[in-house]
């Protein structure tokens, strides 16, 4: 009888990482199908590793565990950082591979969880242990990322440790975005690609938070070629599942696929790869968590994934954003935000205009450049929670020449597309409709972009309308779920409209950090113009301050 995998590691060693490897390979500790093959590459490398110069020393992973648990404090001075075994496992691995010149082995690594696994505080940690006790000179570690607020995010984390820490604090200087070991002359800073931040940097550790949000390979690359004068640097990133199977993450998630599956050898480069089995499904099987969130019961609770699950289950526009953030599912880029079949069972019957006129009323405004749509589009809510919505969309003649395949003249026809002489949306017809329907409605504000509507609005200001500018991409987030719901729940009285219809089946989303998402134009197979205006009226709808009436104050004068 074969011995297990745990007994086959036991053979050689008694550490954390080897027995975490041996009972994820057993099936003892649930984990998904690339996180189980890399425990049996580490199983098998304990085996026959020094037949190809690796050493696994377990002092040297004992070593940066001491320093987590007894130097960094996490959420106040009196909490240890207490590593996890999956933890112990990534960090064991990184610290205590070395390799045939005794230095270590492992200089890339890719670390995949769900989100709110605390991967982000403990890649923080790494960066600390490289700058206050690696015993390198002059080390220079970095959070690196395409923007300096997101490369902000995993520094904040270090700094808050150095701030609890009474060890590290007496040894190391705290400056705006940068920590600095005073008796090595080393540093740790947030760098972006932005203003040439990364040109000659030599990295001991290069630390990549996030990085489904790097569109190109810009910041690893030169994170990678900044560590030629090391003998011990790590490029070490961590991410999120993303939706774009042409970014860098992906290329890094199938490369490390490819290793731990063993059709590609790189003994320097380590994986950690959470994800689902084929036929798992999380929004109907909890006992499936734990392979993408190792820190159930931790650093994330079951409450808020099942929270997260109803959400998915009740909103189909939100189950591929449930699957990639919390369950380590890659969605697809140009995957519809809108389920048509639920958009066309909302109520298209029109609106008996007595009562939209006792409604509350906002707009938005969204205007096209040259041969593009303009909309703007009025949101009444109403008094039973129904969100009642119609839009008045232009486009200049130019567009259906350029544009033969699109219904414009039967849209025309039916009274849905406004189309003007020329090869521009002629403004000033917007403009008069606008100023009309203002006051037809009696509407309370119009939302608009102002990059591309500033003078519009002043025009429209003047003429006592008032404009609102909102901002836009991420910040619509709100509205967007708001919306979602809305259909959901079949309370978008769209009057079925069929302009904006093609725009809703036009949209897709972009996602931020914090699971936001925002309409992306560039990403759509086509126009959204009337989805965006509706939106804006929508965020606008929900925050603007209720209208003071006269008798609210003082009270009704009797006469």
């Amino acid at each position: 009888m074969s011995l297990s995998w745990a007994a086959r590691a036991a053979q050689h060693d008694g550490s954390d990482v080897s027995l975490y490897a041996g009972r994820v390979a057993d099936g003892d500790i649930v984990a998904g199908p690339l996180v189980r093959l890399a425990c049996q590459r580490h199983i098998r490398d304990l085996e026959d590793g020094p037949s190809r110069g690796l050493r696994w020393d377990r002092e040297a992973a004992e070593d940066v565990f001491a320093f987590f648990e007894k130097v960094l404090r996490l959420d106040d001075a009196d909490t240890p950082f207490t590593l996890q075994l999956w933890q112990r496992f990534v960090i064991g691995s990184l610290f205590g591979w070395k390799n045939a010149a005794g230095t270590r082995r492992f200089r890339q690594a890719y670390i995949e969880t769900a989100k709110g696994s605390g991967k982000t505080k403990l890649v923080a940690g790494v960066g600390l242990f490289g700058l206050a006790a690696d015993d390198e000179p002059s080390a220079e570690i970095y959070s690196a990322a395409p923007t300096q607020g997101q490369a902000s995010y995993l520094f904040n984390d270090a700094e808050r440790m150095v701030a609890l820490s009474p060890v590290l604090r007496a040894m190391i200087d705290r400056r705006v975005s940068n920590l600095a070991h005073r008796d090595s002359f080393s540093f740790f800073r947030p760098v972006s690609s932005e203003h040439r931040a990364l040109d000659g940097v030599r990295v001991h550790f290069g630390l990549l938070d996030e990085l489904m949000e790097h569109r190109s390979a810009q910041v690893i690359d030169k994170m990678s070629a900044g560590t030629k004068g090391r003998t011990q640097s790590l490029i070490l990133s961590i991410t999120n599942s993303g939706y774009d199977r042409t970014s860098v993450a992906w290329a890094h998630h199938e490369y490390s696929r490819q290793v731990v599956e063993g059709t590609v050898e790189n003994e320097e480069w380590f994986a950690y790869v959470c994800g689902l089995d084929d036929g798992d499904d999380p929004l109907t099987d909890e006992s499936v968590w734990i392979k993408a969130n190792p820190s159930v019961g931790v650093t994330i609770q079951p409450s808020y994934l099942r929270s997260q699950v109803r959400k998915a289950n009740g909103i189909p526009t939100a189950t591929a954003t449930v699957l990639r953030l919390n369950f380590c599912c890659w969605t697809r880029a140009d995957a519809p935000a809108i389920d048509m079949g639920l958009w066309d069972s909302c109520p298209s019957t029109p609106l008996d205009e007595s009562e939209l006129l006792s409604a509350p009323c906002f707009g938005g405004l969204d205007l096209g450049l040259s041969n593009d749509f303009s909309a703007f589009v009025l949101l009444w809510l109403l008094p039973d929670g129904r969100v009642a919505v119609r839009p008045t969309i232009w486009t200049p003649e130019a567009a259906i020449d350029a544009h033969p395949n699109r219904p414009y003249d039967a849209w025309r026809r039916e009274g849905l597309l406004q189309i003007s002489s020329g090869d521009v949306t002629d403004f000033a017809q917007v403009q008069d409709t606008v100023l009309a329907l203002y006051q037809r409605w009696r509407v309370r504000e119009v939302a608009y972009d102002q990059r591309f509507a500033s003078q519009f609005a002043q025009n429209l200001e003047t003429a006592g309308v008032t404009m609102v500018n909102v901002p836009q991409g991420l910040p619509l987030n709100e509205a967007c779920q708001q919306l979602f719901t809305l259909i959901a729940q079949q309370k978008l009285c769209h009057e079925g409209h069929g302009v904006l219809a093609w725009m809703a089946s036009n949209l897709t989303l972009k996602h931020g950090p914090q699971q936001q998402v925002a309409p992306d134009k560039a990403a759509a197979g086509d126009k959204i113009d009337g989805i965006v205006a509706l939106l804006m009226a929508l965020s606008r709808a929900t925050t603007a301050p209720a209208p003071v009436m006269p008798y609210s104050e003082r009270g009704i004068l009797t006469i």
